[in-house]
């Protein structure tokens, strides 16, 4: 039990490094040409919720969630909560393209980066945030199906 403890624990360091690369991946462009980007943190948030989240939907039975059985009851509750949240803070970014225009997030840059960068940012910000509210949607479901089965003298 320790050596599988140890796996997962590694398994699970893995992950949070993949999910590293993938926000530097995605978000540094965005910093490179914008340092003083405004919407920073949510798209943090979402690309951190929709990765973290999409992998306990696929691969619970290796994380450290697959015999938690209380963390897994409060993550159902909390997934409300944030998907609460994360749809706020999609129309806080929605209301303030349209009332300040794209000119507020990309004025910096010249006129022929502007557009690019504004499609890409528009992109990426509704890509992961909608993902991220679908799978706190998705992950309760997994997670209400994954307590059964261990309930139920199933394998999860």
């Amino acid at each position: 039990m320790l050596k599988n403890t140890a796996l997962l624990a590694r398994l699970e360091l893995v992950w949070w490094l993949i999910t590293a690369i993938i926000v530097a991946i995605i978000l540094g462009p965005i910093l490179y040409k914008l340092p003083d980007y405004q919407f920073l943190w949510p798209n943090l948030v979402f690309i951190l919720v929709m990765v973290t989240f999409t992998r306990y939907i696929f691969f619970l039975k290796y994380t450290f969630l697959a015999t938690w059985r209380n963390i897994k009851v409060a993550i159902i509750f909390l997934c409300i909560f944030i998907a609460f949240l994360l749809v706020q803070e999609i129309n806080l970014f929605q209301t303030f393209l349209d009332e300040n225009g794209v000119e507020a997030i990309v004025g910096s840059l010249p006129r022929t980066e502007q557009g690019p960068m504004m499609k890409f940012i528009k992109s990426e910000m509704l890509l992961f945030g909608v993902g991220a509210v679908i799978t706190c949607g998705v992950l309760p479901l997994r997670l209400v199906v994954s307590i059964w089965r261990r309930w139920n003298g199933y394998e999860d």
